[in-house]
């Protein structure tokens, strides 16, 4: 089995629930006979999100880079972001070390694809709603991307920063987040709703979200488990 390497640390809860899943998954996927190995390279929160909110990508890339460049010296063989705003800088960090990420981004465009859907709505942080690197591949497979107005997308980045960066869920910003689904459904008539931080698969799922749920965490695990587990089954 491949060693698995996640820069990790955007934010602290998205990465305990790769961790989590990784382990729990692999051990069942193989009957109880492996888990895997992970490093974690764990990032300053605060430094990352000061560059991406001073929109300092060159900085941000290069301290990226210096965590892939110590998960691959680790050993680690499938390495990934563990947050869909640092794929802002995907391709630069892949041209700084030489190595190929595994990328949210694609993940979620072959699942949306898989389901044959036409229409999407996309939440996230105001870096991922507004620039092109979540929604580009999705696009160029035919797939329209719609992000919420401006006062959505506002409220929307203001929750996932002051609650669900913190591991605060609340019942009220689940009906705030649906409401705003609600509104890009009746407007456009996205047919799901693709949940493009990996902090809000903390607030929705398909069970409690008003249409059906594109969970980049689940979606992102499920390749790199295929990928670490390549040499196994």
């Amino acid at each position: 089995m491949k060693k698995i390497g996640l820069v990790g640390g955007t934010g602290p809860e998205s990465t305990l629930m790769y961790y989590k899943e990784l382990n729990a998954g692999i051990d069942e996927t193989t009957g109880g006979k492996n888990m895997p190995e992970i490093a974690i390279e764990s990032v300053n929160f605060r430094k990352a999100w000061e560059l991406v909110s001073a929109g300092q990508n060159k900085e941000l890339a290069d301290y990226l880079s210096e965590k892939v460049h110590n998960l691959a010296a680790g050993g680690a063989e499938v390495i990934s972001l563990t947050a869909v705003t640092m794929h802002m800088v995907f391709d630069a960090v892949e041209k700084n070390t030489g190595v190929s990420l595994v990328s949210i981004p694609q993940a979620v465009c072959k699942e949306a694809m898989k389901r044959g859907y036409k229409k999407v709505g996309l939440l996230g942080t105001m870096a991922t709603m507004e620039q092109d690197f979540m929604k580009k591949d999705m696009q160029r497979a035919g797939i329209e991307v719609i992000v919420p107005a401006r006062e959505g997308r506002e409220l929307i980045a203001k929750r996932i920063l002051e609650e669900l960066e913190l591991g605060i869920v609340k019942e009220s910003t689940r009906q705030e987040f649906n409401a705003i689904i609600m509104d890009m459904q009746q407007a456009y008539g996205i047919e799901a709703v693709v949940l493009g931080c990996t902090e809000i698969p903390l607030l929705l799922n398909d069970e409690n979200c008003v249409l059906p749920c594109l969970d980049s965490v689940a979606i992102h695990i499920e390749r790199l488990k295929e990928l670490a587990l390549d040499e196994v089954l």
